[in-house]
C-alpha cells in the first residue's frame, strides 16, 4: 500500500467526529485504507471531510460508505441520523426538510435551505426548491451546513445549505455497481453506476428507475433519475468537469387529513385529492461546469449552471409552469501567512437569474379547464462573499466573514396587466473561534447573521382563486450557537447549543388543504435548541474477534416560540415536535462483514399544529430493524424492516391560527407509513 499523505491520516483519525459519522461509522480504529486521489475539480472524500471539520460550527458529514448497504429509497435514508436536521417523509420522495426551524411552517416543498449538487446550487432563482434531482442510490456523500456555516459556498440562510456529492470516476469507491431493490406497498427499484478513466479524461454515469404503489391511496409515484459527470485535466494546473442530469418524476398526491382520520383511516385519500386526480409531474434537466485552475497564489474555481423545469401540479388549480434557472459562480481559495500565521481566505460571487412562465386552470379531474392567470415570475440575484481563517495558534483558528446581497423579484399579470416587484438587500456578516486541544477533540462558537428572501409561494399569494401579490419581507436572524466535538478511546459525541433571535420569521397558515398556505411576516421569535449525536462501544470480540457492539443515539431539541406577539404571546411556533430522537444498537460482524441493528425512533411529544396552540399531532415510538451480509466479495445482500409495531402517527403537518376557531379547517395531517419490510442487493466490481 502507498504512504498515506499527512492530511489523509489526519482526516482519517477525524472520521466519525461529525454527526451522521458518529452515529454509523463502526471501523476499527488502527484499519485504514489508502485514500482515493480525487481531482481539482472533485476532490478526495477524505479531504472533503478534513476541509469540514476545520470549520468552527456544527458542520457534519456523511460517507456513502455509511448507507451503502442499507435501502436509502429517499434522502431520510441518508440524513435520518444528522442532529439538527428535521427530515420526515409524507408520501414518494415528497418530504419535509427543516434545520433549526428553516421553513418551520412551510407545507410544501422547500425553502430557507440551499440544496447544493457538488457544491453547485440546485435551488430555483427564487431560492425555492425540490429533491428530485438528489438521487440517494447515486450519492458519493453529503454534508450539512446549518446556517452561516454555509459562507464558503455563498448561502447565508437560517437553514443553511446541503452539499449532496456525488462521485467521479477518480472519487468513486468501484468501477461499477448495480442495486436491486423491492418491497412493501409494490415498491422497487432498480439502479446502476459505471466510470472509466482514460489518461487526463474520466466519465461517470448513474442511474435509477424507483416505483411504489403507495400505503395510501392515490400516491403512487415513478421516479426516473439520471446523473452524469464527465472531466478532463488540461494541465497539471486546469481541470474542467462537466455536469448534466435528466428527471421524470410521476407523483400521485393523497393529500392531508384531519388527526382523526390520519391516526384512525390513515390509508384512505382526501376527497379533494381524488376528485381533483391531484399530482405532482415534473420534468428537468440541468447542465453545470466546475473549471478549476490551480495558481501560483490559491486556488480558482468557476462553476456555471443552467437548469430547466417543467412541473404540471393539479391541486385546488391545476398549475402548470416551464423555466430556467442559470448562473455563475466564481471563488478564489488561497492559502498564506500572515505575522507568521497561517491564514485561509476564500473570496466568491454569485449572480443567478431565472424566469418562470406561470399558467393556472381551473382542475377538471386533472386536465386543464378555463384559464385563470397567466404570468411572468423573474428572479435575479447578486452576491458577493468572504470568509477569512487565521491561526493564531496551532490549535486555534479565529474566523470571520461576511456576504453583501441584492436580490430582486418581479412579477408581470399578463391577464391583468400589472406589475410588481420588490428587491431585497443585505449585509450578514460572520464570526467564529475553533480550538482543537487534541487531534481528536475539537471546541467551537460562531454567531453569524442569515437572511433568507421570500420565494414567489411566498409572494404570490391566492386570494379568490386568483394570484395576489403579497409585501412580505425578508427573515432576518442573528444565531450563536457554541459546541464539541470529538472521539475518544472508542467512543465519540458530536454537541451543540443554538440560539436565533429572529425578526420577521416567514410563517405560513392554511386556508384550506388544497390552497396554498398563506405567508406571513411574525414580530420577534426565538429558535434555540440543542443538537446531539454520540456513540459508544458497549462490547468487542463478543462472539468472535473483531466484532462489535455499539450503541447510537441521536438526539434533537427544537424550542422555537414567538416573543411577546400581540395574537400568540410566547406560544410555541406550529409546525415540529420538540424533541426528536432515533437510538440504533448495532452488531457488526468481524471485519464489517455483515451487521444487524434495531432501530428506535421516539417522539414524545407531536409538533402543535396552530399557533394558537390547541391542537398537535400524537406522541409516537417506532422500533425497525435493520440487517446486512456480504455474501461475496462485492456482493452484498441487506433488509430494512420498518415500523415493526405497525404503529399510526402522523410524520409531517401543516399549519393553521387557531384550530377551536369557527370555520377552521384542520386537515392538515399526513400519516406516517404502516409496517413495511424492504429488501435489496447490491453488486459491486
Amino acid at each position: 500500500m502507498p504512504p498515506i499523505p499527512r492530511a489523509a491520516r489526519r482526516a482519517l483519525l477525524l472520521s466519525g467526529l461529525a454527526g451522521p459519522a458518529l452515529a454509523q461509522t463502526v471501523l476499527p480504529d488502527l484499519v485504514v485504507t489508502a485514500p482515493q486521489p480525487g481531482s481539482l475539480t472533485a476532490p478526495s472524500v477524505a479531504a472533503q471531510r478534513e476541509a469540514l471539520e476545520r470549520t468552527p460550527a456544527a458542520v457534519r458529514f456523511v460517507d456513502q460508505q455509511e448507507f451503502a448497504n442499507r435501502y436509502a429509497f429517499t434522502l431520510r435514508d441518508v440524513l435520518a441520523d444528522t442532529p439538527g436536521v428535521f427530515v420526515q417523509n409524507r408520501y414518494g420522495q415528497e418530504l419535509r426538510l427543516s434545520i433549526r426551524g428553516s421553513g418551520i411552517a412551510r407545507g410544501f416543498h422547500l425553502r430557507g435551505i440551499e440544496v447544493l449538487q457538488d457544491g453547485i446550487p440546485v435551488n430555483l432563482a427564487d431560492g425555492s426548491g425540490d429533491f428530485y434531482q438528489v438521487d440517494p442510490s447515486a450519492l458519493r456523500a453529503a454534508a450539512v451546513y446549518p446556517g452561516g456555516n454555509a459562507l464558503p459556498f455563498g448561502g447565508s440562510t437560517l437553514g443553511g445549505a446541503v452539499n449532496f456529492i456525488t462521485p467521479t470516476a477518480r472519487t468513486a469507491t468501484e468501477q461499477y455497481s448495480l442495486r436491486a431493490e423491492g418491497g412493501s406497498f409494490g415498491t422497487w427499484r432498480l439502479s446502476g453506476q459505471a466510470s472509466a478513466v482514460f489518461g487526463d479524461g474520466d466519465a461517470l454515469a448513474a442511474g435509477s428507475v424507483a416505483h411504489s404503489d403507495g400505503w395510501r391511496q392515490h400516491s403512487r409515484s415513478q421516479y426516473e433519475q439520471f446523473n452524469a459527470n464527465a472531466g478532463y485535466r488540461i494541465s497539471d494546473r486546469v481541470e474542467t468537469r462537466f455536469y448534466a442530469g435528466a428527471y421524470i418524476i410521476r407523483q400521485q398526491l393523497p393529500g392531508s387529513l384531519s388527526l382523526g382520520d390520519a391516526l384512525g383511516r390513515p390509508q384512505i385519500a382526501a376527497a379533494a385529492a381524488i376528485a381533483g386526480n391531484q399530482a405532482r409531474n415534473v420534468w428537468a434537466e440541468r447542465f453545470a461546469n466546475r473549471t478549476t485552475i490551480r495558481l501560483d497564489a490559491g486556488q480558482l474555481d468557476l462553476d456555471t449552471w443552467i437548469t430547466h423545469k417543467r412541473l404540471y401540479h393539479p391541486i385546488f388549480q391545476v398549475i402548470d409552469q416551464e423555466g430556467l434557472t442559470w448562473g455563475v459562480a466564481p471563488r478564489w481559495t488561497g492559502r498564506f501567512t500572515v505575522a507568521g500565521l497561517a491564514n485561509d481566505l476564500t473570496i466568491g460571487g454569485r449572480y443567478f437569474a431565472g424566469t418562470n412562465d406561470a399558467l393556472q386552470y381551473g382542475n377538471n379531474r386533472g386536465s386543464r379547464g378555463a384559464l385563470t392567470a397567466s404570468g411572468v415570475q423573474r428572479a435575479t440575484n447578486y452576491e458577493g462573499f468572504a470568509e477569512n481563517r487565521l491561526w493564531v495558534l496551532p490549535s486555534v483558528a479565529i474566523v470571520a466573514g461576511a456576504k453583501v446581497l441584492r436580490d430582486e423579484r418581479a412579477y408581470e399579470n399578463q391577464l391583468g396587466g400589472q406589475r410588481y416587484s420588490r428587491s431585497y438587500d443585505g449585509f450578514n456578516p460572520k464570526l467564529g473561534v475553533l480550538w482543537q486541544p487534541r487531534e481528536q477533540v475539537q471546541l467551537f462558537a460562531n454567531i453569524t447573521r442569515s437572511q433568507d428572501v421570500p420565494d414567489f409561494s411566498d409572494q404570490l399569494q391566492t386570494v379568490n382563486n386568483q394570484p395576489f401579490w403579497a409585501p412580505v419581507q425578508s427573515q432576518r436572524a442573528w444565531t450563536v450557537e457554541a459546541g464539541t466535538r470529538g472521539r475518544f478511546d472508542g467512543h465519540g459525541w458530536d454537541l451543540t447549543l443554538f440560539r436565533s433571535n429572529l425578526r420577521g420569521q416567514l410563517l405560513q397558515y392554511t386556508v384550506d388543504p388544497s390552497i396554498p398556505a398563506t405567508t406571513f411576516n411574525a414580530g420577534n421569535t426565538v429558535n434555540q435548541g440543542v443538537e446531539f449525536a454520540g456513540y459508544l462501544d458497549l462490547a468487542r470480540g463478543l462472539a468472535a474477534a473483531g466484532d462489535r457492539v455499539t450503541l447510537r443515539q441521536v438526539w434533537t431539541w427544537n424550542d422555537f416560540r414567538f416573543r411577546g406577539d400581540r395574537q400568540y404571546g410566547d406560544n410555541r411556533i406550529a409546525g415540529l415536535p420538540p424533541h426528536v430522537m432515533r437510538t440504533t444498537l448495532t452488531y457488526t460482524a468481524p471485519e464489517g462483514r455483515g451487521f444487524v441493528a434495531p432501530v428506535l425512533d421516539w417522539v414524545p411529544q407531536g409538533a402543535w399544529a396552530d399557533y394558537a396552540n390547541t391542537l398537535r399531532a400524537n406522541q409516537y415510538l417506532k422500533l425497525g430493524l435493520e440487517a446486512g451480509i456480504t455474501v461475496a466479495p462485492g456482493v452484498s445482500v441487506f433488509l430494512d424492516a420498518r415500523n415493526l409495531t405497525n404503529k399510526r402517527y402522523v410524520s409531517d403537518l401543516g399549519t393553521v391560527q387557531n384550530a377551536r376557531a369557527a370555520g377552521a379547517n384542520t386537515a392538515v395531517f399526513y400519516p406516517g407509513d404502516g409496517r413495511s419490510v424492504y429488501v435489496g442487493t447490491r453488486i459491486a466490481f
